[in-house]
């Protein structure tokens, strides 16, 4: 696996002279930047690059809020700090609330994404959107736990994860109904895109994840689920 990267300061400054030009879908790849070789573990939320963009900063009290959720399963959850590098090819801090059984896995999760130089756009706690996550999902977030009808959705207890929404939308396979969330497109030379046999959708498939690609109705191509 390869060793994780920061973005030199003189790109850094390059990029900010351009920010606010053209469609975030397609900013500058990271892959194709002059790029600086840190040791392991650099980035831990212990130790904050001065030039990391900090997406979301909650404690768990706030990110938790008014979820709705009752005592037993606000109980099972932990807020993790994630990195990963975002749409304009800088590295970000987001923030994950998720399920106890799994935090060790969206750890490594976002450890090999970020490794791998995939992109995420952010990742807010859905407290940002009043826990709607159709407004989470139209600004390409990612986030786990989403307290809402337990019998249906893992995201309910934490135990499911979506992944830039925008860039894999759920897309009906026997039905003309619009992409989900509306305006999303899969493009799969947009990095931050999944397909079958990406190194990302392999490596949730390693950890025992199931991918909603294969589900029956349709191919929910951000989501990931445990069991």
């Amino acid at each position: 696996m390869k060793q994780m990267h920061f973005i030199l300061l003189i790109i850094i400054l390059l990029l900010s002279c351009n920010e606010g030009k053209g469609d975030k879908r397609q900013m500058i790849n990271p892959k194709a930047l002059p790029i600086i070789t840190l040791p392991p573990d650099t980035l831990t939320p212990e130790t904050i690059l001065p030039d990391t963009i900090i997406d979301a900063d909650y404690t768990f009290e706030e990110a938790t809020k008014d979820s709705g959720a009752p005592e037993s399963i606000i109980n099972s959850l932990e807020l993790v700090d994630v990195f990963y590098i975002s749409t304009d090819g800088k590295i970000h801090k987001g923030q994950i609330v998720t399920n106890k059984l799994i935090a060790d896995n969206i750890k490594e999760l976002f450890r090999f994404m970020l490794d791998e130089e995939f992109i995420i756009e952010k990742a807010i706690p859905i407290v940002r959107y009043e826990w709607n996550d159709s407004l989470s999902m139209a600004d390409n977030n990612s986030y786990s736990f989403c307290y809402r009808n337990i019998s249906y959705s893992k995201h309910a207890e934490g135990m499911a994860i979506d992944i830039n929404p925008m860039f894999n939308p759920l897309i009906w396979k026997y039905s003309d109904k619009p992409n989900e969330p509306l305006g999303a497109v899969s493009d799969t030379t947009v990095n931050g895109t999944l397909y079958p046999n990406h190194p990302v959708v392999n490596e949730f498939r390693r950890l025992g994840f199931r991918w909603g690609h294969n589900f029956t109705k349709y191919h929910d191509d951000h989501h990931f689920e445990k069991r």
